[in-house]
């Protein structure tokens, strides 16, 4: 089974809701994803520090990043992502062709 962390803007968080399920639903890859800040909590910088090094710690684990880029938006912090997985030999998937 291929474990992939989910990545994208936040802007994107009930698509990347969606997307998790889809994929673990119809193609069995288990999907890690990002926290989703619903309740517009102003997170410390300690608070947010923890949430970025628990997301790196997700894609250590995972087989591969899968980057939600919808209409080919992908923001400053996903593609440290990309940086880091490629760094680390992870696979990268795209949602949408780059």
């Amino acid at each position: 089974m291929k474990v992939v962390t989910i990545s994208g803007s936040m802007r994107f968080a009930e698509e990347m809701k969606r997307i998790a399920r889809k994929l673990e639903a119809e193609q069995g890859i288990c999907a890690l994803q990002a926290v989703y800040n619903e309740d517009k909590v102003n997170e410390s910088l300690d608070s947010l520090e923890r949430i970025f090094a628990c997301h790196y710690k997700k894609l250590e684990l995972s087989d591969a990043l899968y980057v939600v880029n919808i209409g080919g938006y992908i923001g400053e912090a996903t593609k440290g992502e990309i940086a880091y997985a490629k760094k680390t030999g992870k696979e990268i998937i795209y949602h949408e062709p780059v």
